[in-house]
Order: structure tokens, then sequence, then C-alpha cells
């Protein structure tokens, strides 16, 4: 069975579930996982390194909602929106990006931005600022980029963490119906969604795809469809027969 070849582990007792897609190499076996989604334990900590960042620490894996929650170990997030590149990777931004200017700036500007700390020092101011603000006499543009958020204090403490997420072919909605994706056979990376079924003491295992999906959705929404304007069609036919029954009573 595919659960007894691929243990779930963690890297400490308050540390996230690793399973697929995700695997630690050296304690589950390569097809556990998919390219790119290999985490390694480190001191007792949930690591996973970025080729353009370097290491970040997993906070949480929420594998219902494909939601990777990441914290920077140097406490800086923007360090990581300024570096990071995430295209080369399995992974996007979980929310929705917008499109900031990181400044640098040679003098503070006006009280009401906020300077990111962990990238300022005396002589050097950096900000976010959204694209259309007009570029101060004292500052030099360090990067134009879509990032979730700009700097704001509340970031500043690495508390609200980085949300990435992934997709999976033939694995959308997969955990939401009680299944797991995995590989189903160990040859190739086509993923699927076994979902058991209990008949008559026997175990049948389904394997869902995303086309198959689609299509029992679209047939179940033209039956909900149809049903509803045949529903309607008789509630009127029925309304009119009764009018006209009380017309005909009021006539005589």
């Amino acid at each position: 069975a595919f659960e007894s070849n691929c243990p779930m582990v963690k890297c400490s007792h308050d540390g996230p579930v690793i399973r697929f897609p995700f695997r630690v190499p050296g304690r589950q076996p390569p097809n556990c996982g998919r390219p790119g989604f290999d985490l390694v334990c480190k001191e007792n900590t949930t690591m996973i390194d970025f080729p353009t960042y370097g290491p970040l620490v997993v906070k949480s894996i929420s594998y219902d909602f494909r939601k990777l929650t990441l914290l920077d170990p140097k406490n800086c997030v923007h360090e990581v929106f300024l570096n990071l590149n995430p295209s080369g990777t399995p992974f996007q931004y979980y929310y929705l990006l917008k499109n900031f200017t990181y400044l640098n700036c040679s003098t503070r500007l006006s009280p009401s931005l906020n300077q990111v700390s962990c990238l300022s020092d005396s002589r050097n101011h950096v900000y976010t600022v959204e694209s259309s603000f007009p570029m101060p006499f004292s500052c030099t543009q360090l990067k134009a980029i879509s990032i979730p958020f700009s700097y704001t204090p509340y970031l500043a403490d690495n508390s609200f963490g980085l949300g990435f997420t992934w997709r999976l072919p033939g694995c959308e909605g997969c955990e939401s119906r009680g299944g797991s994706c995995v590989f189903p056979s160990k040859e190739g990376l086509k993923t699927g969604c076994p979902s058991i079924a209990k008949d008559k003491g026997f175990s049948t295992v389904h394997l869902f795809s995303s086309g198959t999906g689609s299509m029992i959705l679209s047939i179940l929404v033209f039956i909900l469809v149809m049903t509803t304007m045949i529903s309607i069609k008789v509630y009127f036919r029925q309304k009119l027969k009764v009018d006209e029954a009380g017309e005909n009573e009021n006539l005589l």
C-alpha cells in the first residue's frame, strides 16, 4: 500500500506533518514526493530551500487548502520578496499580488510612509510604495515587483508568514473528497486521487482525474438546472389552473 511505503513524518513533535507531495529525502522514498517539494529537518525545524533565496522555515502545511506558510529565519519578509523568484519552483504566492516599487532613499520620506526597518540603516532608507507613487529626488528604484503586501509594522516581526500555494494536475479537490493525492504507481510522475469505497466488505479504488471530475460536475450542474426549470414550469402551470378555476366559479 502507498501509505506503508510512504510514512508521514515530522521534524519535531509540534512540526507540520510531511506527506505527499512533500517529502524528506533519506526518511521517505523518492516516489513519496514530487520534484521541488523536498523538505529538510534541521535541528528539529522543518525547512525548505529556494535556489534564489535560501532556506525558509516551514511554519505550517494545509493540504486541504494547498497552503504552505513560511517564515524567514532572518525575520525580514521583504528581503524574501525582493530576492525570491517562485517562477522556477512549483509554488506561487497564495494571496493576490499587487505591483509595488522598492525605493532606496538617502533621506527619510514622509512619516506617513513606513520604511522597511530590516533593509534600512542610517544612510539607506528603504520603502515600498505603489507603482504610481512619484519618484522623490533623494531616492533610487531598487526593484518593481508584484508582491502580496507593502511594508507594514505588522509584517515587520515576521509573525504573519509567507503564504504559498501549489497545483498538481489530477489532485484538484482531492482532500475535500476524503482522498490523498499520491503517485498511483511507482512509475512516472502522474498524480492521482484514490478514493476508497466500501461495498459488501470489499474495498475498491477509484482514481479521479481532473477531467473526469470536471465532466461529472458539469453533468450535475446541468441536471440541477433542468430540474429547477421543470419545477418552475410545473408550479406556474398548476397556478394557472387554480386561477382559471377561481374565475369560472366567480362567473357562476
